[in-house]
């Protein structure tokens, strides 16, 4: 195996997108699909960073906004806002899809395993245990998220089928 063979083998791609001016990183793999943001239906009794549900081709998908999930500014959304729409693989629930409300789409990033520095305590305004580590960049820092840890199907497990109830009635 050749020394250029072996870098490819360890590393990974990432979807860059933005949050409050600060770049985020989510594995390309798990990435279903990116869409502009449209209305969704609201879903009562629900965390108040869980914006509601999307009908994405048949399926109901839980839509989490992030900047209220790390209890970042509100904003209006823009034509820039979009929705990174997800599967998630789990032992509990199997295959999950979910999105998440991002301000803006940047790049894909192909980073080096080995260049994933561990993440730093950054108190509580965002929980460190759903990131996966840090990504310095030649013009900016990356936060990897682990998206199995911060959309958690245990925490979701019974919203998905909420607008299925709501609907058959």
């Amino acid at each position: 195996m050749t020394a250029e063979a072996k870098s490819d083998a360890r590393s990974e791609q990432f979807l860059t997108f933005e949050l409050a001016g600060e770049a985020y990183g989510i594995e390309i793999l798990k990435v279903q699909e990116i869409r502009g943001w449209e209305p969704i239906r609201k879903i009562p009794n629900t965390p108040a960073y869980l914006k509601g549900a999307l009908n994405l081709r048949g399926s109901i998908v839980p839509i989490v906004d992030l900047r209220e999930r790390f209890n970042m500014e509100k904003i209006e959304y823009t034509p820039t806002t979009v929705v990174i729409v997800m599967c998630i693989q789990t032992e509990s629930t199997g295959t999950t899809v979910m999105g998440i409300v991002a301000d803006a789409v940047s790049d894909v990033l192909d980073i080096d395993l080995n260049e994933i520095k561990a993440s730093p305590n950054l108190g509580a305004k965002i929980n460190t245990r759903y990131i996966r580590g840090m990504y310095v960049g030649k013009t900016n820092m990356v936060m990897l998220l682990d998206v199995d840890k911060l959309l958690n199907p245990d925490e979701f497990m019974d919203i998905a089928v909420l607008p299925l109830a709501a609907e058959s009635k």
